[in-house]
């Protein structure tokens, strides 16, 4: 789907359909005061009430007259939400070219937001039906371009959004793709064709030589090999700034190994690998942006399945900083994995690191699919990261952290234990990783409750490609 921007009215453009938002006690826009609209809200038909739909046809095009509800209620995410519901209308249309007039006086988000919702709406995952395809251009009455008609420009704005909801989208699709195909090692052959981005994998061998006894601890009862992704984006222009580190969990497959999972929904755990998926599309969007910032993303993708070499529970593991774990539970794996990627973006000199991942099913319990849930040692990292979620509609909670935590986390027999029971899941995943952090500012988002499924009508079920936006945004904030 391409997206453009316009400062000519909407009649002026070539859009099939052509989508007026109506706010509360607000009439038509001015400058479609020659389209006879007004008769329908004289009628009833259309209404500001929010996400309410009405349409007509006025000098051959056709009208979407759309509720946004109260002014002081409209931000980036009701428009989200109200451009999902405007596309799935237009696409029984048959449109082919929408044109939304940008509500007068809102700020440009908006713009960008009504781009982003329209690109998330319009992805399909038919891959494995027949005659399926993942191109929208191929979907019956997929929508082709949408176009933004605004007084000023909002170009810009709108490059923005179309960039970061085709990344998203990239996300989503590595989500939805089941294991037996997204193996660890094709998820590093997608990572290579990552446009202006360095990449580099390593396989067993060689983080075997790095030391990354507990990420290969997971990878043990997998025939699949485990895959150590390290892309590098070196910026444009004067960026020269702080490295920023983006480590991503990514189990392709998580059966719980020996502390196996129940067999009622474990198809889902396709999605493990969320966290890595984010991190992947984040990186396309900055290079696609050229962000003047400096980026490592680190990505550990593994299976964690059972085989006669699996890790059992007892078993101790020395991770790639020297510390000795007790793995008391292997469906805990996730810390296991991120623990030596920290350390990993650590030793490259990392200036500041976010980690993202479908951690614990506590944090589902905590905040539902609303909010991810936000540690972090670093107050002005948590802050930025607080902002960005507020930007692009991805909600950051933080959670507590405290010594009496990390104390949980000591073990008997060995420094470590990678879990202690299930009082305060959800930070003692944090608490454990916050040691391989050492002094170097950190943050980790727990998202497993926002990784799929979330409700969001612009993601609808399957994968959300949730924390692609936010990380975008804390990147462009740290230009």
């Amino acid at each position: 789907m391409r997206a453009t921007a316009t400062t000519d009215a909407p009649l002026a453009t070539d859009a099939d359909t052509i989508v007026v938002g109506l706010i509360e006690d607000e009439g038509i826009p001015h400058d479609l005061q020659g389209a006879p609209l007004g008769a329908l809200v004289q009628a009833g038909e259309a209404r500001t009430a929010f996400r309410h739909l009405a349409v007509t046809h006025v000098q051959g095009r056709r009208f979407v007259l759309v509720g946004l509800g109260r002014r002081e209620e409209l931000d980036a995410e009701r428009a989200r939400r109200a451009a999902a519901a405007v596309h799935g209308r237009a696409k029984e249309l048959g449109t082919r070219v929408l044109c939304w007039e940008l509500p007068h006086k809102v700020d440009d988000a908006l713009a960008a937001a009504l781009v982003e919702a329209t690109v998330l709406a319009g992805y399909r995952f038919d891959r494995y039906r027949s005659g399926g395809s993942d191109d929208e251009d191929d979907q019956p009455g997929g929508i082709d371009e949408v176009i933004v008609s605004a007084h000023h420009d909002v170009a810009e704005t709108v490059h923005r959004g179309v960039v970061g909801g085709r990344a998203q989208n990239l996300a989503r699709e590595l989500q939805d793709t089941p294991a037996n195909d997204l193996t660890p090692v094709a998820l590093g052959e997608r990572a290579r064709e990552l446009a202006g981005i360095d990449v580099e994998i390593l396989g067993r061998d060689a983080m075997a030589e790095l030391g990354m006894g507990a990420f290969l601890a997971v990878a043990a009862g997998s025939e699949e090999e485990p895959q150590l992704i390290i892309a590098r984006y070196d910026g444009t222009g004067d960026a020269g700034g702080p490295l920023l580190a983006l480590v991503g969990k990514a189990v392709t497959h998580d059966t719980g190994g020996y502390s196996i999972k129940p067999a009622a929904g474990m198809q889902e755990m396709k999605f493990d690998m969320s966290g890595g998926a984010a991190v992947l599309g984040a990186l396309q969007a900055i290079a696609a942006l050229q962000l003047p910032v400096r980026v490592l993303a680190v990505v550990g993708a593994t299976e964690n399945t059972i085989n006669g070499r699996a890790v059992k529970p007892g078993d101790i593991v020395r991770a790639m900083t020297g510390t000795t774990i007790e793995v008391n539970n292997t469906d805990a794996e996730g810390r296991l994995v991120l623990c030596d990627c920290i350390a990993y973006a650590v030793e490259q000199g990392a200036d500041r690191i976010v980690d993202i991942a479908t951690l614990t099913g506590g944090i589902v319990t905590a905040l539902g699919s609303t909010y991810a849930g936000l540690f972090a040692t670093d107050d002005a990292l948590a802050a930025e990261l607080t902002a960005a979620g507020e930007t692009s509609g991805e909600l950051l909670w933080r959670m507590p952290l405290h010594r009496e935590y990390e104390d949980q986390m000591k073990g008997t027999y060995a420094d470590l234990v990678n879990s202690a029971g299930r009082k305060a899941h959800p930070i003692q995943g944090a608490a454990f990783l916050k040691r391989f952090a050492g002094d170097v500012p950190w943050a980790h988002l727990d998202i497993a409750g926002t990784a799929w499924d979330t409700g969001r009508p612009y993601v609808g079920k399957g994968g959300a490609g949730f924390g692609v936006r936010l990380l975008l945004e804390l990147a462009r904030a740290n230009r």
